[in-house]
């Protein structure tokens, strides 16, 4: 895991919180598998949470909002 890919993930969850991990593997060029590795990495360090969009109709839709650590 290299700081390069979690700034890149970093950086595109602070444009747009409700992109997909699918989304985000395509745009930075990598496995769906490493996305969400880093992404539970994000989640470890605290620099992202994931918020679950209860009222919605898709059940599935998460937002990764980056946290006062992941902004700085």
């Amino acid at each position: 895991m290299t700081d390069s890919s979690l700034l890149g993930v970093l950086r595109l969850l602070d444009e747009s919180p409700t992109r997909t991990q699918r989304q985000v593997a395509r745009e930075l060029g990598m496995s769906l598998g490493k996305a969400n590795y880093l992404l539970r990495a994000l989640l470890t360090k605290g620099f992202v949470k994931v918020q679950n969009f209860s009222s919605s109709s898709n059940k599935r839709g998460y937002a990764y909002l980056l946290t006062p650590e992941g902004v700085a």
